[in-house]
């Protein structure tokens, strides 16, 4: 059974399930993130929705360009969680089916595309503060912890 991050399901609701591919980038002690600008800030892993047709893998390398305008390499699947929200942009009760990867960033290829989000760079401690989900936060703590 996955393991569910943070609020259980609201009684009554019904849930789209919504995978999603996501990652922790690494950059010289410090990790690139993105942040939701509106409808308010929210810190997160560079990544997003993996459109039918497309595999965990392709909708990251997508998603992070769209979000951080950068090109990735060396992905490695670090597990998977769900939680279940409500996703305001889409007026949607989801049950995010969340993928973790671990990435090489390579180099910035060009700005963010995706509207009202912004790049990022924190300390593990900043990013570790910052993060907006639980279990963003539980797999980047985790990966710190077992860095060399």
């Amino acid at each position: 059974m996955l393991q569910r991050i943070g609020k259980p399901p609201l009684r009554g609701k019904a849930y789209v399930l919504r995978p999603g591919a996501y990652a922790i980038l690494p950059l010289k002690q410090r990790f690139l993130m993105t942040a939701q600008l509106s409808p308010r800030v929210d810190v997160q892993l560079p990544g997003g929705g993996i459109d039918p047709g497309e595999s965990p893998q392709q909708a990251l390398f997508r998603e992070v360009r769209e979000e951080i305008g950068w090109s990735i390499s060396r992905l490695r699947r670090l597990g998977a969680f769900r939680r279940f929200v409500y996703m305001p942009e889409y007026d949607l009760w989801a049950e995010k089916l969340c993928h973790v990867y671990v990435a090489h960033p390579v180099r910035q290829i060009a700005d963010p595309t995706e509207p009202d989000h912004a790049t990022v760079v924190l300390s593990a401690q900043e990013a570790l503060a910052s993060l907006g989900n639980d279990g963003d936060r539980l797999f980047l703590k985790r990966y710190i912890s077992r860095a060399p």
